[in-house]
């Protein structure tokens, strides 16, 4: 049986957009050949039908991927279930879908299993391919020192139950070329649930993996995994829980390259704090967040995806990474997002036609940011802002604290940077400085001024009102500023530490690159 995705607190009209999966058409992404997700078409009245708090932004991807599976609590009771008791190197139950052979505990039938007590060894489940099983942990130590602790190789849907309460831990070292290559391995959907906690630890490979979809909906979850945390191949959901991961590998991960609607990562709702020696999430399509708390702090990138990446709500701080996040098609629309990077804040880059050297070549090459709502804050030491095609503000609140060295920029663009809304600071070097197309309708101003780590930045009209205050993070030679309150053609004054430097609103500052990649007013 297949069951949307759908977090309990999304809008009845958001899950009357996604139960229609594939059927629903929508068009992500802009109209060139390279990044246009093909996967469905335009429907005006599916995405007007999306309540409001959930940005179309969001919405048109969730819409464009299949349905994902989720075993509810309401789709089975703590009163059916039957015991098995762990006890070191067996277990015992009267279960006629249990069946005990040495240290291995196998699950034969559809049902609920509370599994309670400690095994040196491994629980199976080999259940008929249309069975719904859930396994209730309640107070179960499970440990197996020569591959998966927990092993799923037939079912339809498999739940893991944390019951209130309790304390479980999973222990184990799988292998890469084992057939089960998790501490807690589904070949099936899988889903994770309750209230209680579940510490899972696996120092040959993942820690948590299904072949098909993995969901998280509660429980208080730390991962320590020698390679990936959580994977679901098909998809990764996150609805509500507590997880603390730490991965030798990806810290959240989904790589199904057969199905284009598929390989998606969900962030709907939880707290995450991930540690991941390589990316934070990795998303083979699509990765969304639409609610949650994430902390991660990764030696790649922080959020990654190869097809389109949209943030529509939550908070999202990326507090150590290689390029903060990173997709073709990247979507601002609302929460908090906060990005530290050594290379690249936020980079669209990834097409077939993409180049090398200066962000991915000059040309324009299809990759897209577009902001239109919620707040964003970079860190970079490499290009803050940075689209190997256009960047396009329509809303929100974005302030870009770029590098110091002069080949690379606060902003950097290849196809243009147009603003006709939000509020834009940029603040970095010179040597690559650029600032919107002379076609954006909203006013911006560009001044060459310079200040170090905690200088203060004000941005002051003709009559001396103080419009924005700043203080930078970093040394710095160069000021973007795009509002409302800016008037193209009028001067301004930026003044750094009680140092003023007078400029015209729309035109670029001497020494920068203008609009166009250096097309100047």
């Amino acid at each position: 049986m297949r069951r949307r995705l759908i977090p309990l607190a999304l809008p009845l009209a958001l899950a009357g957009l996604v139960l229609a999966g594939c059927a629903v058409t929508a068009q992500p992404g802009p109209t060139t050949s390279t990044t246009t997700d093909s996967r469905v078409e335009s429907s005006a009245e599916t995405i007007a039908d999306v309540d409001s708090t959930i940005p179309a932004a969001a919405a048109e991807l969730l819409a464009a991927n299949a349905d994902g599976t989720v075993v509810r609590d309401d789709e089975w009771s703590i009163d059916d279930a039957e015991t098995v008791t762990l006890a070191g190197s067996t277990a015992s139950s009267d279960s006629a879908g249990v069946t005990v052979d040495g240290s291995i505990v196998t699950i034969t039938a559809a049902g609920v299993y509370r599994l309670t007590g400690a095994l040196d060894g491994q629980v199976v489940v080999a259940a008929p391919d249309d069975a719904q099983v859930v396994l209730v942990l309640d107070g179960a130590e499970i440990e197996n020192v020569t591959g998966s602790a927990i092993q799923v190789v037939t079912a339809d849907d498999v739940a893991i139950d944390l019951a209130a309460g309790s304390s479980n831990t999973v222990t184990a070292a799988s292998s890469a070329d084992a057939d089960a290559s998790a501490a807690i391995y589904a070949d099936a959907d899988l889903t994770i649930s309750g209230s209680g906690s579940l510490v899972v630890t696996d120092t040959g490979n993942d820690g948590i993996s299904a072949t098909d979809d993995l969901a998280i909906i509660g429980g208080t979850i730390t991962v320590d995994a020698a390679d990936d945390a959580l994977r679901g191949k098909d998809s990764l959901m996150v609805e509500d829980g507590t997880l603390t991961l730490t991965a030798g590998g990806d810290a959240l991960k989904s790589d199904q390259e057969e199905d284009a609607t598929q390989g998606y990562v969900w962030i709907a709702g939880g707290i995450i704090d991930a540690t991941a020696a390589d990316d934070g999430i990795d998303a083979w399509t699509d990765a969304l967040i639409t609610g949650g708390t994430l902390s991660l702090a990764t030696e790649d990138d922080g959020i990654h995806s190869e097809t389109a990446l949209a943030i529509s709500g939550g908070e999202v701080t990326i507090s150590r990474s290689y390029e903060g996040i990173e997709s073709a098609d990247i979507r601002i629309a609302g929460g908090v997002t906060r990005v530290t990077s050594s290379d690249d804040g936020v980079n669209a880059s990834g097409t077939a036609t993409s180049g090398v050297g200066m962000g991915g070549g000059m040309q324009d090459s299809g990759e897209t940011v577009s902001i239109s709502d919620g707040t964003l804050v970079i860190d970079a030491d490499g290009d803050g802002l940075d689209s190997n095609g256009s960047i396009e503000m329509t809303g929100g609140d974005v302030t870009v604290f770029g590098p110091t060295a002069q080949n690379n920029g606060a902003l950097d663009s290849n196809g243009g940077i147009t603003v006709t809304g939000g509020t834009l600071v940029a603040i970095g070097s010179t040597g690559m400085a650029e600032s919107p197309e002379e076609s954006s309708a909203q006013g911006w101003l560009a001044a060459t001024a310079s200040g170090s780590a905690g200088s203060t930045v004000q941005i002051q009209d003709a009559d001396g009102t103080v419009i924005a205050e700043y203080t930078a993070t970093k040394a710095f030679g160069s000021v973007v500023f795009s509002s409302s309150a800016i008037t193209d053609g009028q001067s301004y004054t930026v003044t750094v530490d009680g140092t003023s430097t007078s400029v015209t609103a729309g035109e670029a500052a001497t020494g920068g690159m203008g609009g166009g990649m250096g097309t100047r007013r």
